[in-house]
């Protein structure tokens, strides 16, 4: 074990270190959202009809990124990443596992972006080579080729640490604004809005709302514990609460709403609804936007996964606090490349997504009701970090694991599993919002009975 001051260097940022403004963490959460990932949900969404899916935005994204700010909160207030955080809830040992998940969940988010991105890169070179858009052969060595040139660029973004993804975000906000703006314009004049609001997907897509708020659910929570990892660094605590809940909001909600409306105004042009070409390229090449938008979504998934791999790089931190943090980078980054493949193995990149997206949901919230609150309502916000990778302290717990929130979590996780079986649940409120509050209480109330005996 290494030792307390070690931990703290290691791990803590300092007031001097805190180098990142309100428009800095405003940007990074606007980049975080404005990508392929997002744009998909939109379309995934878009079969429950225009008005129900941008109301569900709205509601699932603000009860998502109130949870975010206050992970943000934790970041800011102890200057720890995420994934260290948990030391104080599951214990010094036990927070590996709540880690090791985040490391696989990033990688999997990256790897999401990078295939989307992919299928870009592959329409732009059938343009450049003349490839027969049949040929799925040479439509599959364009994906590949893809990965590789987008796996490249993610290297580049990520060499500098968090000073990079800084200025990737910067720069890529101005893009991504030019983008959905010249693509809203298109798509409007292509389909009025009015249509758009009165289309209805036909029976056979037909998606309930619940299962749209987990969908929702799902998608926002990842981002909830990558929270502390950017706010660590901010300078104020308005920049790092407010201004990541507002971001995070803006991003959802903006390019959710453009795949949206552009998967319905697709669906209405060719009369044809199909959940599995919602991503941005698909419906780009059917609208006619040309190469240019095409390059401009493989941009946002290099400003989207410079936060994907910085969260996963922070986790490993925590896994092997001896590793720095660049290291920790070039090793997820390489390992999402690898993982980018398998889509182009498996029956549609829809059914991965979405079984990818159950997995997350399953999950995550159960752990973010532990670890918030732990630290706001029974630690009243105040951990002793020079205990954080103390042997003999209070948060080594049982031989370095807190059994209660084990506990806890696995309960969770079966009661998400339990309720999901549940008709009126899944087709009205989904399930896991519900999963979050009876796994916060259940700790709450494991954790009193222990103090009091």
């Amino acid at each position: 074990m290494e030792s307390k001051m070690d931990f703290k260097k290691r791990n803590v940022i300092t007031e001097q270190q805190r180098s990142m403004s309100s428009w800095d963490m405003f940007a990074t959460w606007i980049g975080a959202n404005a990508n392929n990932g997002t744009w998909y949900i939109g379309g995934v969404i878009a079969a429950c009809g225009f008005l129900t899916s941008s109301t569900l935005l709205i509601i699932v994204g603000c009860l998502s990124y109130v949870l975010l700010a206050l992970t943000s909160l934790m970041g800011y207030e102890t200057g720890l990443n995420t994934m260290s955080l948990t030391r104080g809830s599951f214990g010094i040992k036990g927070s590996i596992l709540p880690s090791i998940i985040n490391v696989i969940q990033f990688i999997g988010w990256a790897a999401v972006n990078t295939y989307i991105a992919a299928i870009s890169v592959s329409y732009i070179l059938r343009d450049i080579f003349g490839w027969n858009a049949n040929n799925q052969a040479m439509d599959r060595v364009g994906i590949f080729a893809g990965i590789i040139i987008m796996s490249i660029l993610h290297l580049l973004s990520i060499s500098l640490g968090e000073k990079s993804v800084r200025w990737i975000e910067r720069v890529g906000i101005v893009l991504v604004t030019i983008f959905v703006i010249w693509e809203s314009i298109i798509v409007l004049r292509t389909v009025p809005l009015s249509e758009i609001i009165a289309w209805r997907p036909s029976s056979e897509f037909s998606l309930s709302s619940g299962s749209a708020i987990d969908i929702l659910a799902a998608f926002n929570l990842a981002w909830v514990t990558a929270a502390a990892d950017f706010s660590r660094f901010a300078k104020t605590k308005k920049s790092a609460t407010w201004y990541s809940f507002l971001g995070a909001n803006i991003g959802l909600i903006w390019f959710a709403l453009m795949g949206l409306i552009a998967t319905i105004a697709t669906a209405i042009t060719i009369d044809k609804f199909d959940p599995n070409n919602s991503d941005p390229s698909t419906i780009a090449t059917k609208l006619g936007l040309g190469a240019l938008a095409l390059i401009v979504i493989m941009l946002t998934s290099t400003t989207a996964n410079a936060v994907n791999l910085m969260a996963a790089g922070s986790a490993i931190t925590n896994i092997f606090s001896r590793i720095k943090l660049k290291t920790a980078l070039f090793i997820v980054t390489i390992a999402a490349t690898f993982v980018t493949f398998i889509p182009a193995y498996v029956a549609t990149f829809l059914e991965t997504f979405q079984l990818f997206l159950d997995g997350i949901g399953m999950f995550l919230g159960p752990e973010i009701a532990i670890f918030l609150t732990d630290y706001f309502i029974l630690r009243h916000r105040k951990y002793n970090i020079e205990e954080f990778d103390n042997t003999t302290g209070k948060y080594w717990y049982y031989h370095g694991i807190n059994l209660l929130a084990f506990g806890s979590w696995i309960i969770g996780v079966v009661v998400y599993f339990v309720l999901r079986q549940v008709g009126w649940f899944t087709n009205n409120i989904g399930v896991t919002f519900v999963a979050i509050i009876i796994t916060g209480i259940i700790y709450y109330i494991l954790s009193k009975i222990k103090e009091a005996h």
